[in-house]
């Protein structure tokens, strides 16, 4: 009982160093028991990983082939760690042929997917940044019609992962969320995604999966960082401060669109029937000897501060957007200057592979009852 009083006015003697002492205690139990949790959810996804590399396939079968495009910088530098630990076990243990292709600087993935070859999944590791430039690759291609029936899959590396929130359980944790999303790889299960097309006057189009964002919420979400030693309250003081230096915030716009119709139903693949050999000829004759009629019925020019609206045959053109002065766009979180642009629907373009619920939620959502 003696040694126990001595040790309680030893610690009331020196309360500073005692607190100082409690306080590193604690951090690195806390520490320690989260890389004790992070551990336990690798070796529970492995477990999983392992079965489906068990399964028995016919000697005629070959491995599935996945192609991995991974920025190393993404999450501040933390990517190329977070995939090696966290999602490449996952998938050499299921079983697949890796191929994992690591980005240098801003903009190489999309050059990367113009040469990229055919493969039975495509897996982009990284960010919202890293899946934009992926996607507007591969729908620039040439053969994007078959190319873009190639299942996709998205492991949440980056800072921002705005997709990952309709394909997968959201999670706190950052293992846990990551290994779920590449376990949903293995399980299979896609659900067809709407792209949108955003083109400008002189550029190439960008694709888009989240949306075009434009405005003052957008200006005040680009500062919310600058604030980031107020906490909780930095979303709060980012517009407290926006308004104080600028009132009334006006951003004009004109914003042409074409009433929404009834979505396509999903038909099945159906191969056209080749003409005959004269009517071949008739129309190769016809293409040389005529001038081509214009592809777009009535063309975008302003009359009067007004627009009109480009229409074009087979497509889905949901509007444009001409902003009157300078400013930025988010495309897909990502920064681009305001420009007049025409934005397309792209219906049910491209297929992600997402968790069991998540896919019935998107499906409910999308009013399609077949299966993806």
């Amino acid at each position: 009982m003696a040694r126990v009083v001595k040790v309680f006015v030893t610690l009331r003697n020196h309360w500073k160093k005692s607190t100082v002492a409690a306080c590193a205690l604690s951090y690195g139990g806390h520490w320690l028991y989260g890389k004790h949790c992070d551990n336990l959810l690798r070796r529970d996804a492995c477990l999983a990983a392992r079965e489906f590399g068990r399964q028995q396939i016919s000697p005629q079968e070959q491995l599935k082939k996945a192609t991995v495009i991974l920025n190393p910088a993404a999450c501040r530098g933390k990517a190329n760690n977070l995939f090696e630990k966290n999602a490449a076990p996952i998938l050499h243990l299921a079983g697949m042929e890796v191929t994992l292709v690591k980005t240098d600087y801003e903009g190489q993935a999309k050059k990367l997917m113009e040469l990229m070859e055919q493969t039975d999944m495509l897996i982009v590791a990284g960010g919202d940044g890293t899946l934009q430039e992926v996607i507007t690759g591969l729908l620039r291609r040439a053969d994007h019609e078959s190319f873009s029936k190639t299942p996709i899959g998205f492991i949440p590396l980056g800072s921002h992962n705005s997709l990952s929130e309709s394909l997968h359980i959201l999670s706190d944790n950052q293992v846990k969320h990551i290994t779920s999303a590449t376990l949903s790889i293995l399980q299979g299960e896609t659900v067809p995604l709407d792209v949108l097309q955003i083109k400008g006057e002189k550029e190439q189009p960008v694709f888009a999966l989240i949306g075009l964002r434009w405005g003052a919420f957008r200006d005040v979400a680009s500062t919310i960082k600058k604030y980031w030693y107020l906490g909780p309250l930095k979303i709060k003081a980012a517009h407290w401060f926006s308004t104080l230096r600028e009132w009334p915030q006006v951003h004009e716009a004109s914003v042409s669109y074409i009433a929404p119709t009834l979505r396509p139903p999903d038909l099945p693949e159906q191969k056209p029937q080749r003409p005959n050999l004269m009517y071949r000829i008739a129309r190769r004759l016809k293409n040389y000897w005529m001038f081509k009629l214009p592809v777009v019925l009535s063309v975008l020019q302003r009359i009067d501060d007004s627009l009109l609206v480009c229409v074009e045959p087979d497509s889905f053109t949901v509007g444009d957007f001409i902003t009157e002065g300078a400013g930025f766009y988010n495309i897909d979180n990502e920064e681009y200057e305001a420009m007049s642009v025409e934005v397309r629907l792209l219906p049910r373009k491209l297929h992600f592979f997402c968790s069991a619920e998540r896919r019935e939620q998107l499906l409910t959502q999308y009013c399609v009852m077949s299966p993806a």
